[in-house]
């Protein structure tokens, strides 16, 4: 049967419409509605719950001003160092870093939450994978250490990662430019300035170390003091990237002791261009050092330095705000997070690697020593004037120690123009290095580096050139030395070790109490050059200042 109706909308058109297809049009309407009906009114009765097998299942990551779960933020491991612990934050790209004002350090014992502990965290740095090191206080005893957010309401937090001893620990390394893995270790107890034997030693590369059948292993090039080089498999140079992360290096040690640990994911150094940037450059391992590193980089680019290495060794003064003044000042300075407690020559040896690629010439001083070129000539007309000869890969410059020079507190225009008394012999000497010339081991003292064969070293005439150390300063800022020296192979003060060294302050001893005729120690010649060329060179004439005072500094000259 069929209807035929006349519809006003189309030309005056008639529509034949047939019934069966009425009837199934009403029942395809009547069953859609009754379905998306069901549906509204149940939304979220029956919706599906994910539950996680670990104690927090998702971060809370701080995004604007409101807390999301965020599952892929995670504690990848923790390092446990003398007076305080590292913990390393592995971040999604998408997320927003944490600061330290987000984190709370929370110390467990035994998973009672009864005995938990809480504390700020004393920094947080950005690591080099875009993760982050968050400086907690000293784990105790029996305790695992964890991190929460301050913005959480309740007792959530991360759960604990693998946490590291560090006299046991790979701790860094870096692919060299020409292939091969440096890593940095601590706990092979290699000897000072000695080449150890290679064939003891093998280094091992993977994503998941406890999956020993997806190891890789290569061959040691050489090993010396905590640098070992390594082989690196071309499959790790040229392979994917796992969902893991960056790959891991550790070093095994044949016959007993087996792997070490390891925390270090090795990044690649870039090629060099054609003709590097900079001529002359300074790396500097150091602590807590803002209040002087102005005067050091601004005295230091007026005789010829261009580009700067700042190793922090665990900073917790305004250093980070220090250089990046100095860098919207136009002066090429960078810091390198550096944690690792006593490991100046494996960091001095990180620094060559990556200075290699911009600098034709660098230099090696702590930022207590300043270059005192008699002539007023530049840093790099000297060592033109010494490197005649393809031969030359290292220039040695004498150092001069002053004393306290009669001062009790900060020379308030810095220490080249308050300290002039000086101890009369000179010590030892400091070195400026060509990077190709370097062995490959990397050893160094501190002082100089190993050349590589036909290569040799020249001696400045201290009447050209000297360094002023300022060694011995007031006793606000030498008793920071006593906390803790960096060197690796020279004893802390405290220590009971070495007492005679020169490394030492004479008559001083092991205890950290100021002498009372401390301000007039090690002063046996009254020696004003530096300080002379300094107010000629860098004072302000208008504003009657070294350009390094702050304003805040200023007060009546004397």
């Amino acid at each position: 049967m069929k209807i035929r109706r006349k519809l006003g909308g189309v030309c005056g058109s008639d529509v034949v419409v047939s019934w069966r297809l009425f009837f199934w049009f009403v029942v395809l309407f009547v069953f859609s509605f009754v379905l998306f009906s069901t549906m509204f009114v149940f939304k979220g009765k029956f919706r599906p719950l994910v539950r996680s097998t670990r104690s927090f299942s998702a971060t809370k990551a701080v995004l604007d001003d409101t807390a999301t779960l965020s599952p892929a933020v995670s504690i990848r491991e923790a390092v446990k160092l003398p007076e305080q612990t590292l913990v390393f934050l592995k971040y999604p790209r998408s997320l927003r870093l944490f600061s330290k004002e987000d984190l709370i350090c929370v110390f467990s014992s035994g998973g009672d939450s009864s005995k938990q502990r809480k504390e700020k965290p004393e920094a947080v740095d950005s690591d080099k994978f875009g993760g982050q090191i968050v400086r907690c206080p000293e784990t105790p005893p029996d305790h695992v250490v964890s991190l929460a957010i301050s913005r959480w309401t309740t007792d959530d937090h991360l759960p604990a990662g693998p946490t590291h001893q560090w006299d046991w620990l790979v701790y860094d390394a870096v692919i060299d430019h020409d292939n091969s893995t440096v890593v940095f270790v601590k706990g092979l107890n290699l000897k000072p300035g000695k080449i150890a034997d290679v064939s003891r030693y093998e280094c091992v590369y993977g994503w998941d170390f406890a999956k020993h059948n997806r190891l890789i292993r290569s061959d040691v090039i050489s090993a010396a003091q905590e640098v070992v080089r390594c082989r690196t498999p071309l499959t790790v140079l040229n392979g994917p990237k796992s969902a893991h992360g960056p790959v891991k290096v550790s070093v095994r040690i044949k016959g007993g002791t087996g792997m070490l640990p390891s925390i270090a994911q090795p990044d690649r150094i870039i090629r060099p261009p054609r003709r590097k940037p900079f001529e002359m450059c300074v790396c500097t391992m150091t602590r807590n050092a803002a209040a002087v590193l102005r005067e050091w980089v601004m005295y230091h680019a007026g005789i010829g330095v261009q580009r700067w290495f700042i190793y922090d060794n665990n900073s917790d003064d305004d250093i980070i705000a220090e250089i990046e003044d100095l860098e919207r000042r136009g002066y090429n300075i960078s810091r390198h997070f550096w944690p690792w407690i006593k490991t100046q020559e494996a960091g001095f040896s990180n620094c060559a690697i990556r200075a290699r690629n911009d600098c034709d010439w660098i230099a090696f001083i702590d930022v207590d020593e300043f270059y005192y070129i008699r002539s007023g000539e530049t840093l790099t007309s000297i060592i033109r004037n010494y490197t005649a000869s393809n031969e030359i890969g290292e220039i040695r410059t004498p150092c001069h120690s002053f004393g306290p020079s009669g001062l009790r507190n900060r020379p308030r225009g810095g220490v080249t123009e308050g300290y002039t008394c000086r101890v009369i012999l000179p010590e030892r000497h400091k070195s400026i290095l060509k990077p190709e010339s370097m062995n490959a081991t990397l050893i160094n003292v501190v002082h100089h580096f190993h050349l590589k064969d036909g290569f040799t070293f020249a001696d400045v005439d201290k009447d050209v050139m000297v360094i002023n150390h300022y060694k011995y300063q007031v006793w606000e800022v030498f008793k920071e030395k006593f906390y803790r020296r960096v060197a690796t192979y020279v004893a802390d003060w405290q220590n009971d070790e070495n007492v005679g060294s020169r490394d030492r302050a004479p008559g001083l001893g092991t205890r950290p109490v100021e002498p009372p005729d401390w301000a007039e120690r090690f002063c046996e010649v009254n020696d004003t050059g530096l300080r002379d060329q300094v107010l000629e060179k860098y004072m302000d004439k208008k504003l009657q200042r070294l350009i390094w005072e702050k304003d805040d500094e200023m007060g009546s000259r004397v």
